[in-house]
């Protein structure tokens, strides 16, 4: 799995209505782009989820201190900043519709 660069998406923050045979398009089955989108979107989701728990831990401190304030700013922007991010499901949209994301079907490929 390919690493992601977050601050480099400029996906859609907000869904759109889609035409359904953009979906069905790549693959020829509607449930199969799901089930790949859907794949993808927790892919992307669980990255996410660790850088953000990553970049969090940095800011931990066992001391309480009058920097602790300061620290909690940061840390507060760190959250906003993925908050503003578009959701997963979007970004494995945008993904999969541009061509980007690798799948296989080994049904199809013993057929």
């Amino acid at each position: 799995m390919r690493s992601i660069d977050f601050k480099k998406i400029k996906g859609d923050k907000e869904a759109i209505t889609r035409d359904i045979r953009e979906f069905i398009a790549p693959t020829g089955n509607l449930y199969e782009s799901i089930a790949i989108m859907s794949i993808r979107a927790n892919q992307i989701s669980i990255e996410m989820k660790a850088e953000l728990k990553q970049k969090i831990k940095d800011f931990e401190s066992h001391q309480d201190s009058l920097e602790e304030i300061q620290e909690n700013r940061e840390q507060i922007e760190v959250s906003r900043f993925y908050e503003r991010l578009p959701k997963p499901t979007l970004i494995a949209v945008d993904e999969f519709l541009k061509g980007n994301i690798y799948y296989r079907n080994p049904m199809k490929e013993n057929s």
